[in-house]
């Protein structure tokens, strides 16, 4: 059965029976948009991660609680202020905040998701959150997809979001999301928030899994700095408008969007100038590839020569040596965009200024076979730039 994905306009809203919107509820001294609300008419099938970060902030727990429940009506987000290390106080006001949409728009307080994003260690304004959960109520409409997805941003340069339209035989159905990051990203997840709606009626189990697998292949295969928060959260609601829809296309298209939006995430990463995708094929094993690649990904000298726009592989072998995978130094290739750099472990003869007219580039390939077996693992990744650290001097 063929798959066709057609890109659209619309970003949450885009599949039926979805309402969004945001608003300035003066939780960010800037004045800018910080609160959004995703609404389904009718409850709908709840599915999500949330980060694997052992220091957990009060909305991811309220969140993972109310998600087993399976139904969700609607997702309270707020960014400027993560909630995050705020004590029992920070728990009482994410359930108010579930609480104050719940008795809003009529479904019980576990039906609703709270999500926040921010600065860790203050406490919520939680007057102003629910005067703005009150005023976004006001504010929902089918077209808010795309200020929803500019309320939730906080260090981001752009918003994310995406929409399609899927065919698969005579089934047609609609997948939106938006999502929020540029720092403190390396998912497993990181600081990063994403919200995805379907008209599809995909069953609850089924919803878990297909998410679980896109969010493995996509945002837990990006990383900026290595940095894992405490406030990780992807939630998936389908409600069923359109029909059942086929497993198999709905994986495929799940895991387009959540790819698409990494990408996006790595593109927008605090201070990045480069865009790097790092394959690594040939390892023991998936998992041994996984380590591998991560440890070239996130390595600081790796990054900064990319930086600078130094070809410098020797940072690279290096990084493959101390991963934990299994590597043998004299079956090793490098190269950079399929332009060889090492083949058997040591300096291939390509001139250093064609893989340095590769480097300076704003994005390339970092291809690494380390010939032990099929093992292979993709991450996409960045540079890293003295802006970065001028961003995280302080908040």
């Amino acid at each position: 059965m063929k798959t066709v994905f057609t890109k659209i306009e619309g970003a949450v809203t885009a599949p039926r029976g979805f309402r969004a919107a945001a608003i300035a509820a003066g939780i960010k001294r800037s004045g800018k948009l910080d609160m959004a609300m995703i609404v389904s008419d009718v409850p709908a099938t709840a599915a999500g991660t949330f980060t694997t970060n052992e220091v957990k902030a009060a909305p991811v727990k309220v969140s993972m609680q109310h998600i087993k429940r399976g139904k969700a009506c609607a997702i309270v987000v707020n960014s400027g202020n993560a909630n995050a290390c705020t004590g029992t106080i920070g728990l009482i006001h994410a359930e108010a905040m579930a609480a104050a949409v719940a008795r809003r728009i009529g479904c019980r307080e576990t039906n609703v998701l709270v999500c926040s994003t921010g600065r860790i260690g203050v406490l919520m304004p939680i007057v102003k959150i629910e005067a703005g959960i009150k005023k976004l109520l006001g504010s929902l409409s089918p077209n808010g997809g795309p200020s929803a997805a500019k309320g939730i941003m906080t260090t981001d340069t752009f918003p994310k979001q995406i929409a399609i339209r899927v065919k698969a035989g005579r089934k047609v159905i609609r997948i939106g999301a938006i999502a929020k990051g540029a720092g403190m990203i390396e998912p497993n997840m990181a600081t990063m928030l994403c919200f995805i709606t379907t008209d599809a009626a995909i069953p609850r189990a089924a919803l878990q899994k297909a998410l679980r697998t896109a969010v493995n292949q996509s945002f837990n295969r990006v990383t900026v700095d290595g940095d894992t928060s405490t406030n990780d959260t992807v939630i998936c609601l389908a409600n069923g408008l359109a029909g059942e829809f086929p497993l198999a296309p709905f994986q495929e298209a799940l895991n387009y969007v959540c790819v698409e939006l990494a990408k996006m995430m790595v593109l927008d990463g605090e201070g990045v100038s480069k865009f790097v995708t790092v394959n690594i094929t040939g390892a023991a094993s998936d998992a041994d590839a996984e380590i591998a690649a991560r440890s070239v990904a996130n390595s600081t000298l790796v990054k900064c020569c990319w930086c600078g726009g130094d070809p410098n592989w020797g940072r690279i072998m290096d990084a493959l040596g101390y991963s934990k995978a299994k590597v043998e130094e004299d079956s090793v290739d490098i190269a950079f965009n399929g332009v060889p750099a090492v083949r058997n472990g040591i300096a291939a003869h390509t001139p250093h200024a064609r893989l340095r007219k590769i480097v300076v580039a704003p994005a390339f390939s970092v291809d690494i076979d380390l010939h032990l077996g099929r093992g292979r693992c993709t991450i996409y990744t960045c540079d890293l730039t003295e802006k970065y650290v001028t961003l995280n001097k302080g908040e």
